[in-house]
């Protein structure tokens, strides 16, 4: 009978470990009672009494006309109370883009093959040309430290822009634009970013939300063809006016009104809008000269119907339109690039030519706003972020060789070790989620969730790397002038952790409040069931969901429980551990998210905490994913398996301390435990990345060139003779050159055939003693006239200092 049960139990866990979890309780019934006869228990009525109620299960939870009268049509006015309420805002903003690789990561069952087999469109031909000739020539002649100082771009640069169609990227052909892929648009604008973040925020902004993109998937043909050329060549430049005082995260809230009303134009009867609005922070507005603009379209004389609030609609309105006032600017974190306000007072444009869409795009932009916002995400901030971090990365990895203290590379050090492992690693998942998420948008994928996550975790990123290369830099970080590249990537941090969705409300609200809905394979089926008062598809999908949540629990227990190797992973035979552990952590975040929506119900969108904490656990389980599918990708170098491993190491410690700060706060405590004992049976057992990993990573770009230069690949390198970055470069040429002379010496030290002696001093006694021949005597003088060179600071006359910016 023991053997039976026990039988029974297998066939159950195995079958729900695989997803079935109806057919693991059908099965394990038929076991139990196969095994009651072949065990020849004499207990006729017994045997009669389970076999009527497993009989009686069976009939009720497996025949869907029987189950939804008995059991759904009860369960759904209770489900109803708990489902958290939607405004028609939140459920277009909840519903723009498209479920991808979230989708399977929320399901608890990643299908690894699926992610490796994706094959992401490489860069055409003609978006590599642009990169290597008009971007190269844009980098080389921008000067940042003089943009500062001229506080604007010089007018041969925007003349240059305009020309060479930078504001066109995303543009098709047709209309006299570029039409690059995401990739491409991605990696134009770290490139520039590596070089000036000015220049970069002027390039991607009017190729991100805004006139153009709107226009290119909403707009009408006469629209297209009257605006898209223009704004292609930079005829036209274009601004959008979003945010207003009233309205910054709730950008729905807009006070900006329009007002549908009729006048007489040369003796014409033309509908139109009489608009009026405050807008703040709104990027190029000082030198736009047309307008995007989101306002609430109102029709109080019912000229277009019987509804008198329209909803959120987006128009065009020109720069010298009469009532619109523009031109003055705000001075963010003293980076100038064009940002200012805009108002406008009783403006009226003609309703068909402004409103993008015509008449069919009133009221739809919300809808419009928050899919462009889907693409947009993934592209022009976590482009940003990564040129930020790879120069960083390629700074650091210079000046920690170059520079000396106490006759020795302060990266030997640890104390400078770490912090350079960090950039390194988190350089490299961010690239890594940069060209995954770009690679989906190219595949016509809308990723929204992972659009977010992009923006929020890797502006994030760019935060840490920063602020690790200014601790390294130290003294020469903090001295403002030519040389300092960092600074003024520094001044730009808090914009890219601000703008375009603030880091806190997409980390606490947006990413799991979508993801929980779009991404859940039954949540949005249940809420749209209850909503249309659909019974039989709510009875689908609530037994559909309690089925997930058996068999995932299941999965997520035995995975805990055996060190994750029952997981499926793909035949990989150095990183398949990472695979299956992020498969546990699939499994385990899908049965906490469900209990945390089960025992909060709607109170979860106001518990920020929580939620914070789910979006922590899928966002490092998707940079997990895309550091192993670039491994997959790129050849299988030492330096790159250290940084996949510091990578996942470092992301399944942050998957499993978020989902430990979920469950250690979940009110209802009785949930919390059982949860503990099914993610965390055996404790948590995952750490940061080791002391000895970090070295191989930090050595990765001290000493390996050809590492530091495939982490750096966007990056541009200016010529050898200018400060900063150029300089930095020639010096590390020339002190990998010395290294063996300076090798030579100190060898000689320890020997005893020379005395320990600082610098030049040693070299001259080298030169002396014969331990070193003339010409390396000049090559190790070269490289310390480098070094000082490098390790200079920028200082300036009083007069010259008092004009500074």
């Amino acid at each position: 009978m023991l053997l039976t049960l026990l039988l029974a139990l297998l066939v159950l866990l195995a079958l729900a470990f695989r997803g079935l979890g109806f057919l693991a309780w059908v099965a394990a019934a038929g076991v139990w009672l196969l095994g009651w006869r072949l065990a020849g228990i004499d207990s006729p009525a017994l045997f009669q009494a389970s076999a009527l109620v497993l009989v009686a299960l069976a009939l009720l939870f497996g025949l869907p006309l029987l189950r939804r009268h008995l059991v759904s049509r009860f369960v759904m006015p209770a489900f109803a109370k708990v489902l958290p309420r939607l405004g028609e805002t939140e459920r277009i903003a909840l519903e723009a883009g498209t479920v991808w690789w979230d989708g399977e990561l929320f399901g608890g069952m990643p299908d690894w093959d699926k992610l490796l087999g994706f094959q992401p469109p490489p860069l055409r031909a003609d978006e590599q040309a642009f990169l290597d000739g008009p971007v190269e020539e844009l980098c080389r002649r921008l000067d940042d430290w003089a943009v500062y100082q001229q506080r604007d771009l010089p007018p041969e640069i925007w003349d240059f822009i305009k020309r060479e169609r930078f504001f066109g990227l995303v543009i098709p052909a047709d209309y006299g634009g570029h039409g690059f892929g995401a990739l491409a648009h991605s990696r134009i604008v770290t490139r520039i970013a590596s070089r000036s973040v000015t220049a970069a925020v002027t390039v991607m902004v009017p190729n991100s939300l805004g006139p153009g993109e709107l226009l290119l998937h909403y707009g009408t043909a006469a629209q297209k063809q009257r605006w898209l050329g223009p704004l292609a060549r930079g005829e036209e430049i274009p601004c959008f006016a979003l945010t207003g005082p009233e309205a910054g995260s709730d950008a729905a809230a807009t006070q900006s009104e329009g007002i549908v009303e009729v006048r007489t134009i040369d003796g014409v009867e033309v509908l139109g809008l009489r608009l009026s609005w405050r807008k703040r922070y709104i990027t190029l507005a000082p030198v736009a000269t047309l307008i995007g603009l989101a306002f609430r379209l109102k029709d109080p004389q019912r000229l277009l119907g019987e509804q008198e609030d329209r909803g959120i609609t987006c128009a065009l309105v020109p720069r010298a339109t009469p009532g619109v006032e523009i031109g003055l600017r705000h001075d963010p974190m003293g980076v100038p690039f064009m940002n200012g306000p805009t108002v406008g007072t009783d403006v009226w444009v003609p309703l068909d030519e402004a409103v993008i869409g015509g008449r069919a795009g009133i009221g739809e932009g919300w809808r419009m706003l928050m899919e462009s916002l889907a693409a947009g995400r993934s592209i022009s901030l976590p482009a940003l972020s990564v040129g930020a971090a790879q120069m960083a990365t390629r700074i650091c990895g210079a000046y920690a060789t170059v520079r000396e203290q106490f006759d020795t590379p302060i990266g030997r050090f640890e104390g400078i070790e770490e912090p350079l492992a960090r950039i390194a690693g988190l350089t490299y998942l961010m690239t890594a989620t940069r060209t995954l998420t770009c690679g989906a948008l190219d595949a016509g994928e809308k990723p929204a969730v992972p659009g977010n996550i992009c923006k929020a975790y890797l502006t994030e990123a760019m935060r840490q790397v920063v602020t690790d290369a200014m601790d390294i830099r130290a003294g020469s970080a903090i001295q403002r002038g030519p040389r300092n590249t960092l600074a003024r990537a520094w001044d730009a941090v808090p914009i890219g952790i601000t703008v375009e969705g603030a880091n806190i409300l997409t980390r606490s609200m947006i990413i799991y409040g979508q993801g929980a809905i779009r991404c859940h394979p039954f949540v949005h089926r249940e809420i749209d069931a209850v909503a249309r008062k659909d019974l039989k598809a709510f009875d689908v999908a609530i037994f559909g969901h309690v089925n997930f949540l058996f068999t995932r629990t299941v999965r997520a227990a035995l995975l805990a429980l055996t060190g994750s190797r029952l997981a499926a992973a793909p035949r990989t035979a150095d990183t398949a551990r990472y695979y299956q552990h992020l498969s546990r952590f699939s499994a385990a975040f899908a049965i906490v998210s469900d209990l945390a929506m089960g025992t909060l119900g709607g109170s979860l969108k106001r518990r920020e905490k929580i939620s914070g904490r789910l979006a922590d656990a899928l966002a490092w389980l998707y940079l997990a994913s895309a550091a192993l599918k670039r491994y997959h990708d790129e050849p299988k170098t030492a330096p790159n398996f250290a940084l996949v491993r510091w990578s996942v190491e470092l992301c399944l410690y942050r998957i499993q301390e978020a989902l430990r700060g979920v469950i250690e706060n979940l009110p209802v405590r009785p949930v919390a435990w059982w949860l503990t004992l099914r993610v965390f049976p055996l404790g948590a057992r995952f750490r940061p990345p080791s002391d000895r990993l970090g070295s191989a990573v930090a050595r990765a770009i001290l000493e390996d060139r050809e590492a530091r230069r495939t982490l750096t690949a966007d990056v541009f390198v200016p010529p050898p003779d200018e400060p900063g970055l150029g300089h930095l470069e020639a010096a590390l040429d020339k002190a990998v050159r010395a290294l063996p002379i300076e090798t030579k010496l100190r060898d000689a030290v320890r020997a005893g055939t020379l005395d320990r002696a600082p610098g030049h001093m040693l070299d001259d006694l080298g030169l002396a003693a014969g331990v070193i021949d003339q010409a390396e005597y000049e090559l190790l003088n070269e490289a310390r006239e480098a070094r000082d060179e490098v390790i200079a600071v920028d200082a300036f006359e009083p007069e010259t200092y008092k004009t500074l910016h």
